[in-house]
């Protein structure tokens, strides 16, 4: 009985844990910092289903399919898949919700260098 009991109690703390997650599904649309220390418009379309985070980032370099994208409360979390001069690169990218705004950083995968920048949603 004990063990049906607690079983029980991670599935209601799962789903709560799931309603509780930020709406993020839209188009969102942030001035990113490029390397050259000048921005460069960047489209977030996100799709959240739960507490998985799909979607597809385009910039200037392309449109990339969001890789493991996860929602936690008003934390969001994904990475994209680049290449740059023949090498595979992955993005980091962080967020936090709070309403029509998203405070995000992103940093190359292996580089203690970030930058921070704000998405906002436009529908």
């Amino acid at each position: 009985m004990a063990k049906l009991t607690a079983v029980l109690s991670l599935v209601l703390l799962a789903a709560a844990v799931t309603l509780l997650a930020a709406d993020v599904s839209g188009k969102w649309v942030a001035q990113v910092p490029g390397r050259d220390g000048q921005t460069r418009e960047t489209t977030f379309n996100l799709k959240a289903d739960g507490n998985k985070l799909s979607g597809t980032v385009s910039s200037p370099m392309g449109d990339r399919e969001i890789l493991a994208g996860q929602i936690n409360g008003d934390d969001v979390s994904f990475s994209v898949a680049m290449e740059f001069n023949g090498q595979a690169v992955k993005i980091l990218y962080k967020g936090k919700v709070s309403g029509d705004e998203m405070k995000m950083t992103r940093q190359r995968e292996g580089s203690d260098r970030t930058q921070e920048f704000t998405a906002k949603r436009v529908s």
